[in-house]
């Protein structure tokens, strides 16, 4: 599944960030709102990011 705005994920490597939501997308490059750590930039080359299932 391709990552888009809106979407929930965790950073499989940082859990203690929270749930994440997608804000954009350009390429590889993917910021996302994470509950703990606030806005943060993941290149998506080097990290899979886990999408959560819509509740």
């Amino acid at each position: 599944m391709p990552l888009e705005p809106g979407l929930l994920v965790r950073h499989p490597d940082r859990p203690e960030w929270g749930v994440g939501q997608v804000q954009s997308v350009a390429g590889p490059r993917v910021t996302v709102n994470f509950e703990h750590a606030g806005k943060l930039l993941i290149n998506t080359a080097t990290v899979t990011l886990d999408i959560l299932d819509a509740p």
